[in-house]
């Protein structure tokens, strides 16, 4: 199964293109892109979102996110995965670690 993703708004859009240069056949969105939900969606409808198309979702929103996600759960919801990524890390710290998780995946 091939993995899809969706970048949290809040993340650089240069995440998405240091992914794609390490393997170009990646399945990522951003939110704001055609086919993905529009800046500005609150976290709950994003929840539903990666839960209704089968994504992960990649983001470093600790504030809200956690209770946002609980309360998902406790409507018997579901998401397919979710890295919460370090706030303090930088753009390269982010892409090497993405990479470091995914390259096991993409290999098969």
């Amino acid at each position: 199964m091939r993995i899809r993703f969706l970048l949290d708004e809040n993340l650089s859009p240069d995440l998405k293109i240091s992914l794609l240069r390490s393997n170009p056949n990646l399945d990522i969105l951003r939110v704001g892109e055609p086919d993905a939900p529009p800046l500005g969606t609150l976290d709950p409808q994003i929840l539903d979102y990666v839960a209704s198309f089968q994504r992960l979702l990649v983001t470093n929103n600790r504030r809200s996110m956690p209770g946002h996600l609980k309360n998902h759960w406790d409507k018997g919801g579901h998401i397919w995965g979710l890295l919460w990524l370090r706030p303090s890390a930088n753009l390269e710290i982010w892409a090497e670690e993405l990479y470091l998780i995914l390259n096991p995946v993409i290999k098969n």
